[in-house]
């Protein structure tokens, strides 16, 4: 494949702004309100799948929008600070054990989607005790709607110009600002059709369609399964964060799917059960 710059500068990044707005001194970042509207959207809908007592288990549902609306702030909490400090775990721990501060010098790296998962789930597993909600319960329904974070989250990537992909020649790749003078691929926009409305689509027809709901864990275990096959796909094509590199040969095994492979083992066996756990009651 051609590298030179004059090959492989093929579509220019659309120069957007990373800053949204500022009211003074203050300046609102598109990735800022990217993680905003992914919970407010997922919480909108959680709501009215909560109510919807046709979808349960024995058509009641287990979770109040009361109860969800209390939950927001858990999972907020949850995704920020399992984010950062996955991100710091899995990314960054050698420049921060070097320089401690850097660990709340957030524009020094961002969030990892499975140290935000990690966080969120304990903040589900800890909300769901203290509620009388079934846990199962709990993990479904966000797990129906995290796609809609994902998505905006993607998309505020890709608007910073960050998290790029692997250089390329195909006809709609990008020159970003910060990849040097190549063409690449758009991952963040792979990552936000594939994680973000693919999956989002495939779990609303799951859970309106053949009512997966009733089976407490299956929507669980295929977001986790769909989130992990989604995301080592796209790892093909996504360059890998500086400080890692590949971790196997020269353009191979990246931190991203070393992450991502135990969920798929780990989503399967949630189908599993699920299903036996159904197959039982019903006997």
């Amino acid at each position: 494949m051609p590298i030179a710059a004059d090959l492989l500068a093929i579509m220019p990044f659309p120069n957007i702004d990373p800053i949204a707005f500022s009211i003074g001194p203050l300046a609102i970042h598109w990735y800022g309100l990217a993680y905003v509207a992914g919970i407010l959207l997922g919480w909108a809908y959680a709501r009215r799948i909560a109510a919807n007592d046709a979808l349960w288990p024995d058509n009641t549902s287990p979770i109040s929008r009361a109860q969800l609306d209390d939950f927001v702030v858990w999972a907020a909490l949850g995704i920020v600070l399992g984010g950062r400090i996955g991100y710091i775990l899995f990314y960054d721990l050698g420049a921060i054990i070097e320089n401690p501060i850097r660990a709340v010098q957030i524009w020094n790296g961002g969030m990892s989607f499975h140290g935000g998962l990690t966080g969120t789930t304990i903040a589900m597993i800890l909300f769901a005790r203290r509620n009388r909600i079934p846990v199962w319960n709990l993990f479904d329904i966000v797990a129906t709607v995290v796609p809609c974070g994902l998505f905006f989250g993607r998309i505020a990537n890709f608007i910073n110009g960050e998290l790029w992909g692997r250089l390329t020649d195909v006809p709609w790749a990008v020159v970003f600002p910060t990849g040097g003078p190549f063409a690449r691929h758009p991952s963040q926009l792979y990552e936000a059709g594939l994680e973000g409305i693919v999956l989002l689509l495939v779990l609303a027809a799951l859970v309106y369609g053949a009512k997966a709901l009733k089976s407490p864990g299956l929507i669980t275990g295929v977001f986790i399964f769909g989130y992990a096959l989604s995301r080592i796909f796209v790892e093909y094509f996504r360059e890998p964060d500086k400080q890692l590199g590949y971790l196997l040969g020269t353009n191979w095994l990246t931190m991203g799917m070393v992450l991502s492979s135990p969920m798929i083992l780990l989503g399967l066996w949630a189908i599993f059960r699920a299903r036996r756990q159904t197959a039982a009651v019903q006997h």
